[in-house]
């Protein structure tokens, strides 16, 4: 017997199991998902299921990925940056030849829920089925009335993905799928009451909120989908922008907020905290203001109970007026003086609810949330716009103005100022998102969904 008998017989052995484990792979990456509206007809949409799918659109925020300003709703285009390159937002208008009117309601379901299109194409996670999966089925039949009968189709080729060969092969989502998402409807929580569980149902489901405010992992997932994870909505940096945690975390999160305060920051966009920021722009622009009130009262009431981490944030935040020498007379604090103080404060409390406080503000406490406090001073803020009306208090761009020492200098004072502990902004940081990022515009954009 050679060495070489025992190598065969474990080739032989082999073999069989890497057929069968390559076919049970191969059936499991090209099956098509189960929908609960298999062999269903949609019927005929009544007025009433079409006014609800245009809601269920409007917290889903679907026009913001969907539109682009000055072009037909919904009918796609958007790029979307991703590590492996540009992908681009698709037509999701009711045409038959370049958007989803050949859909069936059973098609949408399993593109809206599971990210998978009628010919079996995986669709990215860029798509947040990850989260629309806990849309109900109600939802979704009243979403799917809502674009074949009160979106106008628009005849819009779609274009292709920049990532690049053999990175831009869908099949291995299906295996992303099964390891980083939680299929399944939302299910009301024992012990919680009605307004609690409509607000889980909207933040966890048709808000995604999750898709930014949580932090991701090596695969670009989200760390938790729901709020059995104390990492849900924890905080996380995204696009060039500190999404920061929606928990009750005092520093890095809503901790300081009272319920009511949560609701007027949905509701108007801003409060005596903050004021919306970077993709929260588009998103209140777009969706939460159109929301109904007690949505989003009910979200506010599901926010205001995530508990926060007091190991993972510190201890709370304190107002500090007096400030020590060096950093007083620092070339940050002058700079902050001529170019910040007039609508900030010399005491960095701002003016609310208009201009908000830079003391005490997430970007200025997170160690994380230098990025924001970087692309805001950079490139300014988008333009808020409720009820139509453009916001006349927009921070300006500082590009052309400071150079990254400058800048740096700035925000490291602001990070310090105030009882404020964020830590250093150094010049590297700032010459890092200068040249990844771009100014913000000026124009107000609220995409029309008609």
């Amino acid at each position: 017997m050679t060495w070489e008998d025992p190598l065969k017989k474990a080739l032989w052995i082999l073999l069989p199991a890497i057929v069968i484990i390559a076919a049970a792979t191969a059936w499991f990456v090209n099956r098509t998902p189960a929908s609960p509206f298999d062999g269903q007809e949609s019927g005929a949409a009544s007025p009433a299921l079409i006014a609800r799918g245009e809601k269920v659109a409007r917290a889903a925020d679907c026009v913001a990925c969907h539109g682009l300003p000055d072009q037909p709703a919904f009918s796609g285009g958007l790029e979307m940056a991703t590590p492996l390159g540009s992908i681009y937002a698709t037509n999701i208008t009711p045409d038959k030849d370049t958007g989803i009117g050949g859909y069936s309601l059973a098609d949408f379901d399993r593109a809206v829920r599971s990210g998978v299109t009628p010919d079996g194409h995986r669709l990215y996670p860029a798509m947040p089925y990850p989260s629309y999966t806990k849309l109900s089925d109600a939802d979704v039949k009243a979403l799917y009335a809502f674009f074949m009968n009160g979106v106008p189709a628009t005849k819009k080729a779609n274009r292709k993905s920049e990532i690049p060969w053999p990175l831009n092969m869908r099949w291995p989502l299906a295996l992303w799928n099964a390891v980083f998402t939680d299929p399944g409807r939302y299910e009301a929580k024992a012990g919680q009451d009605e307004l609690w569980n409509r607000g889980a149902y909207l933040v966890q489901g048709a808000g995604h909120c999750g898709s930014c405010h949580t932090p991701r992992g090596f695969a670009m997932n989200e760390k938790a989908l729901d709020d059995s994870d104390p990492l849900y909505l924890a905080g996380n940096v995204l696009d060039g922008w500190y999404a920061p945690s929606l928990r009750a975390d005092p520093n890095r999160g809503l901790g300081r907020w009272s319920e009511a305060e949560i609701f007027q920051f949905l509701k108007k966009g801003r409060n005596r905290h903050a004021v919306v920021y970077g993709s929260m722009t588009e998103a209140f622009n777009n969706s939460l203001q159109f929301m109904d009130d007690q949505d989003l009262k009910a979200m506010a009431h599901y926010l205001h109970a995530l508990p926060g981490d007091s190991s993972r944030d510190g201890e709370p935040w304190q107002y500090e007026a007096k400030m020590d020498a060096g950093l007083a007379a620092s070339s940050g604090a002058q700079t902050y003086m001529s170019r910040c103080s007039y609508c900030h404060g010399r005491d960095g409390r701002g003016q609310a609810p208009w201009i908000p406080p830079l003391a005490g503000a997430a970007s200025s406490l997170a160690k994380d949330g230098k990025v924001s406090a970087i692309n805001a001073t950079l490139n300014g803020s988008g333009r808020v716009v409720a009820q139509g009306i453009p916001d006349a208090y927009r921070m300006p761009a500082y590009r052309n103005q400071l150079s990254d020492r400058q800048i740096a200098e700035l925000l490291s004072f602001v990070r310090h100022a105030w009882g404020n502990e964020g830590g250093d902004v150094s010049e590297d940081d700032v010459a890092d998102l200068r040249e990844k990022t771009d100014p913000a515009s000026t124009d107000p954009i609220v995409l029309q969904m008609h």
